[in-house]
């Protein structure tokens, strides 16, 4: 580390040249050596000094090629752990340093790129049901570019939810918390974006749709939800109440607290029924 120190002085910013300077001074110490010797002793022969200088400078250049080609391990880690690469090399199992190191920070690298990928995962990703949750949610509408951030918004919350814990168990809610995420999924666009909101609530954006498109495809899911139950309470199938605001990429948190009201006010009405929020100031 002394040395490394101490040398860091030639080429700071790149081993390889430094690496080549120390090879360079080295294979023409002989030289050097030999014209000391024979200027002090007046016997430098042209032949001898013109062989000498031809070996050095073969032997220079084929210490300089190898030493480029045994840091290319370390150059191409280097690319390697550059963010957004995915794949490196492999080493063939020789069992030196250089591999050993390469193989170390490799696996270090795809690990750490791992660990990164599972945080996120968690930081945006229900664990239960597999959609993303509300940070999910908002991250990807604030991603999206401004022609993509138009639509509808609707905020779902599944009846009487509590019943099914009560009545039949934390698993069964977890099961039907999981098909009703299944389902919502299944039978919207791709385009959209379907989110766990919190507990039995659920967030859809609906890009590019009104709202008589939106209402449109939840009164669909919550007609199939009636011909194919994911669940019963009482011999009633599980059904869900909706809320739905236009969106126009704005401010996000409008729109939701407006697709809010308008679930609390289909919640009033009995339940079962999808409810239109007021129109905001900026859409009116």
């Amino acid at each position: 580390m002394q040395f490394y120190l101490a040398t860091s002085f030639l080429f700071p910013r790149s081993l390889r040249l430094r690496l080549f300077s120390l090879c360079f001074i080295a294979t023409h110490l002989p030289l050097v050596g030999y014209l000391v010797w024979g200027f002090a002793g007046g016997r430098i022969m042209l032949g001898e000094f013109l062989f000498l200088t031809a070996m050095t400078v073969v032997g220079t250049g084929i210490a300089l090629i190898g030493i480029g080609a045994l840091l290319t391990p370390i150059q191409a880690l280097a690319s390697a752990l550059q963010p957004g690469t995915t794949k490196s090399e492999t080493l063939p199992e020789v069992g030196d340093m250089i591999r050993s190191l390469y193989t170390g920070l490799d696996r270090a690298a795809r690990e750490t790129g791992d660990r990164i990928d599972r945080l996120h995962r968690a930081a945006h990703e229900d664990a239960l049901t597999g959609i993303a949750n509300r940070r999910g949610f908002l991250a990807h509408l604030a991603q999206r570019p401004d022609g993509r951030k138009k639509g509808c918004v609707a905020l779902i919350d599944i009846d009487y939810f509590k019943r099914v814990n009560d009545l039949r168990g934390h698993e069964e809610g977890d099961r039907v918390l999981v098909a009703f995420a299944t389902r919502l999924s299944a039978l919207v666009r791709r385009a959209d974006l379907v989110a766990r909101w919190g507990g039995e609530e659920f967030a859809i954006f609906f890009e590019d749709c009104i709202e008589d498109e939106a209402s449109w495809t939840l009164a669909r899911i919550a007609a199939q939800l009636r011909d194919r139950p994911i669940s019963e309470v009482h011999g009633r199938p599980i059904s869900f109440s909706a809320g739905i605001a236009r969106w126009n990429g704005a401010d996000i948190g409008e729109a939701i607290a407006r697709a809010d009201a308008a679930l609390y006010d289909a919640k009033q009405q009995g339940r079962d029924r999808i409810s239109r929020a007021m129109p905001s100031p900026q859409n009116a």
